[in-house]
Order: C-alpha cells, then structure tokens, then sequence
C-alpha cells in the first residue's frame, strides 16, 4: 500500500478540532452531522465550484470568443474542449499520484496551480496559445475529477456516502451554472476577456476555502496495483466499462447541447443578446436539485432503471428545444439537465460497487469517459450544428442518449435484469 496518506499513517494527521470520534470501533469514517463531515462537503463544495467554474466558464462566451479570435463556432469549443482533454488525460495520473502522497495532498497542488493558470488565462493575446493554456488548466483540474468521490468515500460513512457525493457533484453543478452566467454577463459591456477574470476571481476565493476547510480522510487510500494493471482490471470488468460508456455518451452529448444551443438562441426567432443567451444556464439548478434527490429515488427503482428513467427524461427534454417558442425551449432543457445530473450521480455512486481488483483506478477512469466524451462529441456537436443547425446537434444528442441507455440495459440484462443487477 502506498505511504503518506492523508488517512493519517498516524493519529497526529487527526484534527483534535473535529470533535467527533469513529462512527464504530472498526470504521473511522465520519457520521452525517458531525464537524468532520460538515467540513468536508463544504470543502468539496467549494472545490467543485472553483474547479467546473473555471472549466467551462467560456462556454457563455463562445460567441464572443469566436468573433475577437476570428474563428469559427465549431473551432471556438476548443476553448472548453482543451481544457476537457485535459482532464482526461490527467484523471489516471493524479489518481496515482494521490495514492502516494495522499488524496488531499494531491488535490491542494492541483487546486493551487489551476488557480495560477486561471488567473492568468484571460491575459493570453492568441488562440493557439489560448487553447493550449487550457489544456494545461485542464490537467491540472483533472487532480480534483479523479481523486474527489475516493476522497468521500475515504472520508464518511458508507452510510453517508451517496448524500455526501451529490453534495459534491451539487457543487460542480452550481460552479458550471455560475461561471458561464458571470462570464457571459461581466464580458457583455467589456469583452470576454473580462468575464473570464471575473470566473478566475470567483474560483481563485472557492479555492482557497477548500484549502483551509478540507480535513485529512480517515482511511488510508485503497493501492494495490499499478496504474496499467489496474487500468486493465477495469478494462476487464463489464459494469465498469458499461458505466465509462454511458459517461462518455450522456456527458458529450450533455456538453455538445449547450456548446451550441447558445449560438441558436442568438439568432431568429429568439435574438436574445449574449448576456441574455447565458441565462439559459439557470437550468443547472434543476441538475444540483436533482444530483441531490436522485438516491432517494432509487430506494424504490433500481439504479439501472433510474438510470434508464433520466435517458428518455433526456431525449423528451431536446425534443422540447427544437421547438421555436422560447418557454418550451426552456422548459426542455430543464427536464434535460435535471436528468443529465441525475443520471450522472447514479453512475458515479455505482462505479465503486462494480469495480474489482483496479478499484482505485475506477473512478477515474469513468471520469477518463466523462471528459473525453465532452471534448470528442462537444466537436462533434459542432460539426453536426454546422450541418444542420440546431436539429441535426439535437438529433445527435438524442441518439448519443439512447445509446447508452441500450448499452446499460443489455447489460442489465446479462446480469439478471433491471432489479439484480446492482442489488448488494
């Protein structure tokens, strides 16, 4: 097992603040409502804002981005897509990393630096070296994709476990809703370049109360293999890769919507102004309402129907945007996100139980999917845009959804059905 965990190889990595003892003699892990648990969700919280803030605050801004930059629509979703691939790229790695010198350890050095390189972004005069600055801030942001739901579980009760990581996955949501509208809406008067400073302000003070909050996990981190056996393990393991692919297809498709759908809503019949378009982000409170309620759901459907549930809450939703009343569009892509995030903390609270012998390594690699779904179908969503406007991206959407719906069913399928396959 790798040394130097923040699980406290000794009793002086505890906090005698906390204040609270075990949750039972043979598990340290902290109960719902005590000052470790509380700590660590407000930690996390804070860190999920800074981090998705940061990550897809250009998303707003797109339109604005393409026209100073003088690229086009598709080749301005480089400016989310870069920092995607990064994420992607860095999620295996930093899941590694943490195992030796400790998850929150790991996760302060990539919190500190992506704040550095987010304050710094918006000074970059060129594309090219704009894009690449993002790639950069993307696997750095990749330390707290790949290490926060082990983090959780390291830190509170399995009791608590599926409250605690849709707090989490709440607080992503919140950051995502947050830095487009405050970029799209500081950048309005000025330009984009000011509504991306505003975003590296807004994560830089998220950042620095994870630093100070966020308390040593309790466990030592779970190692064993290495990063390519372990990689292979989960290659090996069906429910895993089954969940990887369903990351990969709902988070691209989810990202390709509104990399574009701000693009439409500038034009006629709606001609709403940039500012205006961002608002449209508002709809992510129904996916940190939803990321929090989904597990209750699931005490009375099996996480595989829920899961199977929120794929045509989906497909319902973009039927909804194609329409050419704005109300329907909203209400679209409320049902749509709502569902998104649902779907999104189910997979991500099942991807533990399925996992084997690489089960350090599963977490990241379904993030590995989430994220190289947003970069490769957030193109291609693009491409089908140019195509063929906003029916031919919500058509690719659609059919991304239903893919990994049928994906996930044949799966449950091969496992005994719908109720048996994650029953414990």
């Amino acid at each position: 097992m790798a040394q130097g965990s923040d699980a406290g190889a000794s009793s002086g990595d505890r906090d005698p603040r906390d204040g609270d003892g075990p949750a039972s003699p043979s598990d340290p892990r902290a109960e719902v409502g005590t000052p470790r648990y509380r700590r660590a969700l407000i930690a996390l919280f804070c860190a999920g804002v800074a981090t998705f803030a940061q990550m897809y605050s250009p998303q707003g801004i797109l339109p604005d981005l393409a026209q100073d930059f003088g690229v086009t629509a598709g080749e301005s979703s480089w400016a989310v897509g870069a920092a995607t691939i990064g994420v992607a790229l860095g999620v295996l790695p930093w899941a590694r990393l943490s195992d030796r010198i400790g998850r929150v350890r790991a996760m302060r050095i990539a919190m500190s630096a992506a704040m550095v390189v987010g304050l710094v972004t918006p000074f970059i005069p060129h594309f090219a070296w704009f894009v690449a600055a993002r790639f950069v801030e993307g696997l750095l942001l990749a330390g707290l994709a790949a290490i926060a739901v082990t983090a959780i579980a390291e830190t509170v009760h399995p009791r608590a476990l599926g409250t605690a990581v849709g707090t989490y996955i709440a607080g992503t949501t919140i950051g995502g809703l947050v830095g487009r509208i405050l970029a799209a809406t500081a950048a309005e008067p000025s330009d984009w370049r000011w509504g991306m400073g505003a975003v590296a302000l807004l994560a830089a003070a998220s950042t620095l109360v994870f630093l100070v909050r966020i308390p040593p996990t309790a466990v030592p981190p779970r190692g064993g293999l290495r990063i390519l056996p372990a990689t292979l393990a989960n290659l090996r393991t069906p429910g895993v890769m089954v969940l990887v692919a369903q990351a990969f297809l709902l988070m691209g498709g989810f990202v390709a919507s509104y990399n574009y759908l701000a693009f439409r809503l500038q034009h006629e019949p709606f001609g709403l102004s940039l500012a205006q378009a961002s608002w449209i982000f508002l709809a992510y409170l129904a996916g940190a309402a939803s990321s929090r309620w989904v597990w209750r759901a699931t005490r009375r459907i099996p996480p595989t129907g829920t899961l199977l549930g929120c794929a045509a809450i989906m497909v319902a939703g973009l039927a909804l945007t194609v329409a050419a009343w704005l109300p329907a569009v909203i209400l679209g892509l409320v049902l749509f996100t709502g569902a998104f995030f649902a779907a999104h903390t189910v997979a991500s609270g099942l991807i533990d139980r399925r996992a084997g012998a690489g089960r350090s390594l599963a977490p990241p690699l379904y993030n590995l999917g989430y994220y190289a779904g947003s970069s490769v179908l957030g193109w291609l969503g693009g491409v089908a845009f140019g195509a063929g406007g906003w029916w031919a991206t919500a058509g690719f959407v659609a059919s991304a959804t239903l893919l990994s719906a049928l994906i996930a069913w044949l799966y449950a399928r091969s496992r005994g059905g719908i109720a048996a396959v994650d029953a414990r």
